[in-house]
C-alpha cells in the first residue's frame, strides 16, 4: 500500500469499524454492504466508502465487503497483527482497572508489569502480573522490550516520569494523567482525559434540557 497521510478523523473511526466487524463475525455474517454497515454504525455509506478507499477500498461492486477479510485488513492497518508489550505506571484504582481488562490481550497488547511508589503494593499480583516499585523501572526497561507505557499517575509526577520513560526507550505513552506531555519527535502520546468526556456529556444534557424548554 502506498504510504500516504491519513487524517486523524479517519484513523479515529477505524477502531469502531474493527469492533463492529468483529461483532458481525461473531454473529456469523460473511458479507455486508456499505449501506447495511452504515445502518449499524450510524455513519453514512458514503463516509464508509471514503474512509476505506484511503486504504484500497476492499469492497466489490454488487457484493459488498467480505467481513472476515475486512476485519483482518483493518486489524493489520491498526497494527493488531503484531503484539505490543506495555507497562502501567501507577497501580492505583485506574491502573488496576486497566490491568484487569483482559480484552487488551486479545488485541495483542500484552501487559508485562505495573509500577508504583506505594511500598504496600510491592510484589502484589494483578491477574498474575507483578507490581514493582518505581526504582526498578529503569532496570526493567533495560532488560525488556517494552513499547508502550500507560500513565495513570497524578499530573504532578507525569512529566518527570514521561521523561524517564523516553530516556529509556519507550516510544509510545498512553497518558491518563490530567496534563499534556511534551515529548521528542518520534515518541507518540495518546492522551485520555476522562473528565473531558463527562463534560461533553454534561453539555449535551444541558442542550437537551434547553431544547425541551423552547
Amino acid at each position: 500500500m502506498e504510504h500516504r497521510k491519513i487524517s486523524r478523523a479517519v484513523i479515529s473511526r477505524l477502531p469502531r469499524y474493527y469492533r463492529y466487524l468483529g461483532d458481525l463475525l461473531e454473529d456469523g455474517v460473511e458479507r455486508i454492504s456499505s449501506n447495511d454497515l452504515s445502518k449499524k454504525m450510524h455513519v453514512t455509506a458514503s463516509q464508509i466508502r471514503q474512509d476505506l478507499n484511503n486504504f484500497g477500498g476492499f469492497g466489490q461492486q454488487g457484493y459488498g465487503y467480505n467481513v472476515k477479510y475486512l476485519y483482518t485488513e483493518i486489524g493489520k492497518i491498526l497494527g493488531l497483527d503484531k503484539t505490543h508489550d506495555f507497562i502501567i505506571i501507577g497501580a492505583g484504582n485506574l491502573g488496576q482497572a486497566l490491568a484487569n481488562y483482559a480484552s487488551f490481550e486479545r488485541s495483542g497488547f500484552i501487559l508485562r508489569s505495573l509500577f508504583d511508589v506505594n511500598p504496600r503494593l510491592a510484589g502484589v499480583s494483578i491477574r498474575g502480573i507483578q507490581v514493582r516499585m518505581m526504582d526498578e523501572l529503569v532496570d526493567f526497561l533495560a532488560h525488556n522490550d517494552i513499547e508502550i507505557a500507560a500513565l495513570t499517575i497524578p499530573k504532578s509526577k507525569a512529566i518527570e516520569v514521561a521523561d524517564i520513560l523516553v530516556e529509556n526507550g519507550i516510544k509510545a505513552i498512553w497518558n491518563f494523567a490530567h496534563t499534556d506531555l511534551t515529548v521528542p519527535k518520534g515518541v507518540i502520546v495518546e492522551s485520555v482525559h476522562l473528565s473531558d468526556s463527562l463534560m461533553q456529556l454534561s453539555y449535551n444534557i444541558s442542550q437537551q434540557k434547553e431544547g425541551r424548554k423552547k
